[in-house]
């Protein structure tokens, strides 16, 4: 039996080293890093992660440019709109599927924007790099707590299963777990510019 216990954690070494790099050359960091910001930059990230405005876009998702969410919502200082129309006045938290199209959104967490010290709309690859990388400007987070962000958030695991037909970014959840993982391992580069 010890020997068929060896024999299965051996056989799953290299799997679970591939899932959790412990370092990464600059350029496999800077390949991560594109692959982190083609999410970051699909709007149903952008679209909430607003600055200042505290009002959530509709853009790139059939809606044209610059599209602000319906009702002119504006999420204010209380990034949750409590200023003026709240968040779960329409968005519902449930853990139930997302299967009507064009129903507001439900997740199994409190709707809000981000913080605004998270705004990612409008903002470049390099500029969006710098701020994550950043405690100071990505809500405090290292690595291994970003990571653990993405593995519980309720909003994350959302954005890459809106359900009823909603655009999604590239990629999986699981696959932007290990580009942020290998990111860090490799000393978080970002490109010039």
């Amino acid at each position: 039996m010890k020997y068929l216990t060896l024999c299965a954690a051996l056989l799953a070494a290299p799997a679970a080293a591939q899932e959790t790099p412990q370092d990464a050359t600059r350029e496999e960091g800077l390949a991560a890093w594109e692959r982190i910001f083609t999410v970051t930059s699909h709007p149903r990230c952008t679209n909430c992660h607003v600055g200042d405005s505290g009002q959530p876009m509709w853009e790139g998702l059939g809606y044209k440019a610059d599209a602000v969410h319906g009702m002119n919502v504006q999420a204010g200082e209380s990034r949750i709109g409590a200023e003026s129309i709240t968040c779960d006045a329409c968005h519902v938290t449930s853990a139930a599927a997302n299967t009507v199209p064009h129903a507001p959104p439900h997740i199994d967490d409190a709707w809000r924007l981000p913080p605004i010290e998270l705004e990612w709309l409008g903002k470049t690859s390099a500029e969006v790099c710098a701020q994550l990388r950043d405690p100071d400007t990505n809500d405090g987070h290292d690595i291994a707590s970003l990571v653990d962000h993405l593995r519980n958030s309720a909003f994350v695991s959302w954005g890459f299963t809106p359900g009823a037909g909603r655009s999604t970014p590239e990629g999986s959840l699981d696959a932007l777990i290990h580009d942020v993982t290998l990111w860090g391992a490799a000393g978080t580069p970002c490109a010039e510019g």
